[in-house]
């Protein structure tokens, strides 16, 4: 049993004027932060919290990846404990998506008293969300050595700027890439707003992540024939649209049968010839499901695409699904996830035990070293929006939870 001996203060009026003037960076007169990795102002926000980290007294430096660490250096300088986020957003995004996280373990790290045993450092990982390359868990995989010499000149931006040339452009050289891999981090913890309106409903001051959620993505194609829209009898057509109508309808009711955490969207359609007065002959959606089981996910997915190809039959069509991607669940660390527990039971937070539904760099950090993840509240589970917010006690009791968790391991 871990018991913790004094919880570790975060000033919650500091940790709110970081959280202000990081989001005024990037902000978007139409509403909403857009911050994609090496942007203009991705090094403007890189630069303020490196001004930060040295005020906090801490040592800074970047890697290869672009990835921004501060470091408060222990007696034992050889081994690291780590906390941080990212500090990309999506397109038009709110400012408490990764960012608290950074800010919240800075300020924690500015709490701690004395050196520590082991070096705590505070990283801004550079890439999450993949809102520019298609390039998730950017900078934490080129922490973990992941990194593909082929993804420099094959994952492209919008205007085919390859993620090579955009890190040359801010300073960086790609051609070092491998020299931000670490073999010195003992563990992780991710300070993060869960995104969703569980914490909130439930009035629950924070959650201890047990597992991040699997996801499966499949492309879905149905094929009919084009006919007259005016002379074609009901009893006589093979719709595409209406198929795949069923098949969207049928696909909900399967994932609400299985009941939470499961969850599916399908959020995306092309539909074709796309002519008012001409019956469909093609339409393509896509699927996103998620389960933090993987069993539960991969038997939720076959029933899916049997599902699909029984209306297919039943309606004379033609249906292909291929899995565009899959990611296994991770599981979080015991021992880490009870050294949250007691902090939380320390500083009087109370908490839940729960799954993430969303994807996280604690999600790929999982897969290599001890992690852990710390939710705080999102009002109304608002997130990717501009709407997106955290009340100031909430990020503050969030964050002496990481402090005092930091203190626990490090000293």
């Amino acid at each position: 049993m871990v018991r913790i001996n004094k919880p570790v203060q975060v000033d919650a009026s500091k940790l709110q004027q970081y959280v202000e003037a990081l989001g005024t960076i990037g902000w978007q007169n139409e509403g909403g932060i857009v911050r994609p990795v090496y942007s203009t102002a991705w090094v403007r926000a890189r630069e303020q919290l490196s001004q930060w980290m040295r005020a906090a007294g801490l040592d800074t430096r970047e890697d290869a990846a672009g990835n921004l660490f501060g470091r408060l250096r222990g007696s034992d300088d050889g081994r690291t404990i780590l906390t941080g986020s990212h500090l990309d957003t999506v397109p038009f995004g709110g400012k408490f998506d990764g960012a608290l996280g950074i800010v919240a373990g800075l300020a924690a790290l500015h709490e701690q008293a004395g050196q520590p045993r082991r070096s705590l450092e505070v990283v801004a990982l550079c890439e999450e969300e993949g809102s520019r390359f298609q390039a998730h868990y950017w900078g934490t995989r080129g922490m973990l050595g992941l990194i593909q010499a082929d993804e420099l000149e094959r994952l492209c931006d919008d205007q085919s700027m390859m993620i090579g040339e955009a890190m040359r452009a801010v300073g960086l050289f790609p051609e070092r890439y491998q020299e931000a891999a670490r073999h010195d981090l003992d563990a992780f913890l991710e300070l993060h707003i869960e995104q969703g309106r569980m914490l909130f409903d439930e009035r629950i001051d924070l959650g201890i992540v047990q597992a991040i959620t699997g996801l499966q993505h499949q492309w879905v194609t149905v094929r009919g024939r084009a006919d007259h829209a005016g002379t074609t009898p009901m009893d006589s057509r093979r719709d595409a649209l209406q198929g795949a109508a069923q098949m969207a309808m049928e696909i909900t009711q399967l994932v609400e049968q299985e009941g939470r955490p499961a969850v599916v969207t399908l959020g995306k359609w092309e539909i074709k010839p796309g002519a008012v007065n001409v019956i469909p002959d093609e339409v393509s959606f896509s699927i996103d499901l998620r389960h933090p089981e993987e069993e539960a996910k991969q038997r939720l997915a076959a029933a899916v695409r049997a599902r699909c190809a029984a209306i297919a039959r039943e309606r004379g069509l033609v249906v292909a699904s291929e899995v565009t991607s899959d990611s296994l669940p991770s599981r979080m660390d015991p021992l880490l996830q009870g050294v949250l527990i007691a902090s939380a039971d320390a500083c009087g937070a109370s908490w839940r035990a729960m799954p993430s539904g969303a994807g996280h760099d604690s999600q790929e950090m999982a897969r290599h070293l001890p992690t852990a993840m710390l939710f705080v509240p999102s009002v109304e589970g608002r997130s990717h929006s501009a709407a997106e917010f955290t009340t100031p006690e909430d990020a503050a009791n969030g964050a002496t939870v990481l402090a005092t968790a930091l203190c626990q391991l490090a000293y």
